[in-house]
């Protein structure tokens, strides 16, 4: 199932918390805050591509709004007939646009508005796993039980060594591990299922009986999937976003397990030739898009799903920074997002460095997805990455216990 081509969403701008923690500060209840936020803060939005009468019409609403749009060309350019909008005004002002302009644009501008202003912390469950996602950021260690991993880190055939691996990740702060047998790095070749079960199954076994955490597949292929599930995995991480296999999403929700949906252009082997882009974070939005559609068709709720723009999957470094400076947007789709930049190539482009020695930009680069809103991140070096997202943590994700007061803001009088 093929998510729609119209796409609604909201640019990164001024952070609600800022602005909460100012009227927190100050006394101020919980309606003042509310509608502080609803009427002052100021949002952009894209919204598109659409007929040039629709994208008229809307740009009419908005500015009947009180916010202001201006008609643009779509990203690429190669339709003159269809044009985006981009508007900007407070929140109520977008809300009301949308409201006007009613049809699947009006509805997706509202998803946006909502999925963007939703509560930080929910719950991801997982086969009898309730995990809290956006209190702290969840630590997924990585356990590859490949010959070939990129980052050196594979531990083949040896089983017991994979399972003190993981064991000693969970002691480290891992709150989750992830299991591949496949390399996935750029140039790689396809696993035959035989030789991967043959990998993961003893591993996983294993680790579920020694570790309370859940555990993750790593497999596009959705008989590795069932048989990982069967042995005790909690969560299927699809480097595929549920693109490559039609029975993967079914065989998700038959388990009642959590998937990780991920973008990728094009496959493993041939994924870091030359890619393109117009629109790198809506193209990527659209792909995540079309894996929440079948996941959902297939009877996965949202509290099931989490989403990875796949850094270094079919993106050159240019994407990969940019994907980090704009994380914040993917919080348009409604899901919890990981992020996986644990040694990669963009690392050792930046640094000139190998795989073994990305340690300190690895460190940096999750910091700053912690800042950006990620919610999980994927690393090798479990310790030292939960050191550093437990410092971002302590910067960026702040509460607010918002109080009651016995008047509203609505209920104080006017002056005369």
């Amino acid at each position: 199932m093929r998510a729609s081509s119209l796409r609604a969403r909201v640019l990164d701008s001024l952070a609600s918390d800022e602005v909460i923690a100012e009227l927190h500060a100050r006394g101020s209840d919980k309606s003042a805050v509310e509608l502080s936020i609803a009427r002052g803060l100021g949002r952009a939005m894209i919204v598109g591509p659409l007929s040039l009468e629709a994208a008229q019409e809307l740009r009419n609403a908005a500015r009947d709004s009180g916010a202001f749009a201006v008609l643009a060309k779509t990203a690429g350019r190669a339709d003159p007939s269809r044009a985006e909008v981009l508007l900007m005004g407070a929140t109520h002002q977008l809300a009301a646009a949308a409201s006007a302009i009613g049809a699947e644009a009006g509805a997706r501008m509202e998803a946006a508005l909502q999925n963007v202003a939703a509560a930080p912390t929910r719950v991801l469950r997982c086969r009898g796993h309730e995990l809290a996602v956006g209190r702290r950021t969840l630590i997924m260690g990585i356990v590859n039980v490949t010959p070939d991993s990129f980052s050196g880190d594979g531990l083949g055939a040896d089983v017991e060594a994979a399972i003190a691996q993981g064991r000693q990740m969970v002691e480290d702060g891992a709150d989750m591990l992830d299991v591949g047998g496949e390399s996935t790095r750029p140039g790689s070749e396809r696993v035959e299922e035989a030789e991967e079960l043959s990998r993961v199954l003893p591993v996983i076994r294993g680790l579920a009986a020694e570790v309370n955490v859940p555990i993750s597949i790593d497999t596009y292929k959705s008989t590795v999937a069932a048989a990982a599930l069967e042995k005790g995995a909690h969560i299927v991480n699809d480097i595929s976003g549920l693109h490559a296999d039609e029975q993967m999403a079914n065989v998700a929700a038959e388990a009642e397990a959590a998937v990780i949906i991920m973008h990728i252009q094009g496959t493993p082997r041939h994924m870091q030739k030359d890619p393109k882009y117009a629109d790198v974070i809506g193209e990527i939005s659209d792909y995540l898009e079309e894996g929440i559609a079948a996941a959902a068709e297939a009877g996965l709720s949202r509290d099931r799903m989490v989403l990875d723009p796949g850094i270094g999957f079919g993106k050159k470094l240019e994407h990969n920074l940019e994907i980090l400076r704009r994380l914040r947007e993917f919080r348009n789709l409604g899901c919890p997002l990981l992020v996986g930049t644990s040694r990669k190539s963009m690392i050792g482009a930046i640094l000139d460095l190998p795989a073994e020695e990305r340690l300190e930009g690895t460190a940096a680069t999750v910091a700053l997805a912690v800042a950006g809103g990620a919610d999980i991140v994927r690393v090798h070096d479990v310790k030292e990455m939960s050191r550093v997202a437990k410092v971002a943590d302590a910067i960026v994700r702040v509460s607010h216990e918002l109080q009651e007061s016995e008047h509203t803001w609505a209920d104080r009088p006017k002056k005369e």
